[in-house]
């Protein structure tokens, strides 16, 4: 069976490039690539060329996730699963693979409706390192970009998706959240079950010390920015990160310290609570 490897990159809908970029680079500390000439800008936080695509559809949503597999036998072997699943699959055209920069990849959406990519090849570029404007190092690799929360309508059914046709594996549950991985990353995906507007809840990221927490957690409390869950621990993957309101309305977790899944010994857990301490919400100062 084929399997997705990582959480490679993701592609958001907004209203306000600009603010976009502001936001990514001067808090966050990603490195911008610029505006490209379809008005897409894009963002690196490690080797890759891009992590992050940021589309000026106005949705201030997420546009689509793209899922890394290893090489083109296993894409090959991925879009026989999913057909063989029901789900109607695409190949990416020249200029789609141009434009995400990889050697081959597979559209397609989730039972949610999410625009899922799985691709491989993603270029590398070790002569350019990554350059954070705030001299921040990312946790990535083999661990992938970080995670994304989903917001679906029917847990079970989308639990199954991931589980049985994408190759992933359940780290644990919290209340109504299923959390997955595809890698040593404790999860790439959770899963909430929630009919709210906007398909995704949150993306996180995860900094290589605690002092890239602290003091970017000390800009957003200086600076008046939209706070909305305040430091803490998580129970399941004992990530401390805080978490705050992007430009398009769904938050970012800014995290440090996570523990990774040794699948040899794991065992899925069901947790009551989602933070050990603190995570204590936090009124933003607007909502979208």
């Amino acid at each position: 069976m084929a399997r997705v490897t990582q959480l490679g990159y993701v592609g958001l809908g907004v209203s306000n490039v600009e603010e976009w970029e502001h936001f990514a680079t001067d808090l966050l500390g990603l490195e911008s690539n610029g505006v490209d000439a379809d008005g897409n800008l894009s963002f690196r936080m490690d080797e890759n060329s891009h992590r992050f695509i940021i589309q000026p559809t106005g949705k201030d949503d997420l546009e689509f996730v793209g899922w890394q597999v290893t090489d083109e036998q296993a894409l090959r072997e991925m879009a026989e699963q999913l057909q063989q699943a029901g789900i109607e699959v695409a190949d990416g055209t020249d200029e789609e693979n141009k434009s995400r920069r990889v050697e081959g990849m597979i559209k397609f959406e989730d039972p949610d409706g999410t625009a899922t990519e799985i691709f491989y090849g993603p270029p590398i570029s070790f002569d350019r390192p990554f350059n954070s404007p705030r001299a921040i190092g990312f946790v990535t690799g083999e661990q992938g970009l970080g995670h994304v929360v989903l917001h679906v309508e029917d847990l079970d059914r989308t639990v199954k998706f991931y589980r049985d046709v994408l190759g992933m594996k359940i780290s644990d549950f919290i209340r109504n959240l299923a959390f997955f991985h595809c890698n040593p990353r404790h999860h790439s995906l959770a899963l909430i079950e929630a009919k709210v507007p906007k398909k995704l809840n949150h993306f996180m990221i995860q900094t290589q010390t605690m002092n890239d927490v602290g003091t970017t957690y000390d800009m957003v409390l200086d600076q008046g920015l939209p706070l909305t869950r305040g430091l803490g621990r998580h129970t399941n993957d004992h990530m401390t990160s805080f978490y705050m309101q992007t430009p398009s309305g769904f938050n970012v977790e800014y995290g440090w310290g996570a523990r990774t899944v040794d699948d040899a010994t794991w065992q899925v857990q069901r947790h009551e609570k989602g933070s050990i301490w603190g995570h204590r919400n936090v009124t933003p100062v607007s909502a979208k």
